[in-house]
């Protein structure tokens, strides 16, 4: 997936640092305001500075390439670990809501993985998918595409919530937990 839609990367506002970030040894009044968000495309995460007139909230849509929108600047991709608290709690809820709002990606996969290599699938990466429900998805998919999620969940029998074990996978990715096949984030993220 890539974050270059026709008007730029967009992205959805995960925190709002008013002060700035708490470790800026810098007086109160130098430091500049700070957003953290999540790409809408391939959930890569991102700081960027605000100017103090800035009306930036948490959930906005933010334009922030090739020109962010009046406001912002100093944009960068940042790791996980450099989100604020705030915003690792508001990113599960935001991967949901992306993937809820555009589901086609996320069918694709189940409808389109291939093996990455002799020994492994992608369907594999998921949470919680073995070899035995691989294989269900497999032979399900052999008998026409996935529609939905819910038809994904109908047809795989011990998938119950395929959208939620993407979700996971997702979050698991952004936070590099021993992560070494990106089926859905950039696998560079500001490191």
């Amino acid at each position: 997936m890539s974050d270059d839609s026709a008007d730029g990367t967009e992205a959805v506002v995960l925190d709002v640092l008013r002060h700035g970030r708490s470790g800026d040894d810098r007086a109160a009044f130098r430091r500049e305001q700070v957003g953290l968000a999540v790409g809408t495309e391939d959930f890569a995460l991102y700081e960027f500075l605000m100017a103090d007139d800035s009306d930036v909230s948490i959930g906005d849509r933010v334009r922030l390439a090739p020109e962010p929108e009046a406001g912002i600047s100093r944009v960068n991709a940042v790791p996980y670990d450099d989100l604020s608290p705030g915003a690792q709690s508001e990113l599960e809820y935001v991967v949901e809501e992306l993937i809820e709002a555009d589901p086609e990606p996320f069918l694709d996969f189940y409808n389109e993985a291939g093996a990455v290599s002799l020994r492994l699938h992608q369907l594999n990466l998921l949470p919680g998918i073995g070899d035995t429900l691989r294989d269900n998805i497999l032979d399900e998919r052999k008998r026409g595409p996935f529609e939905s999620f819910a038809d994904v969940a109908e047809r795989v029998d011990g998938l119950h919530d395929p959208k939620e074990v993407v979700v996971e996978r997702v979050l698991k990715e952004l936070k590099g937990d021993d992560v070494k096949y990106h089926a859905f984030t950039p696998s560079d993220r500001g490191e």
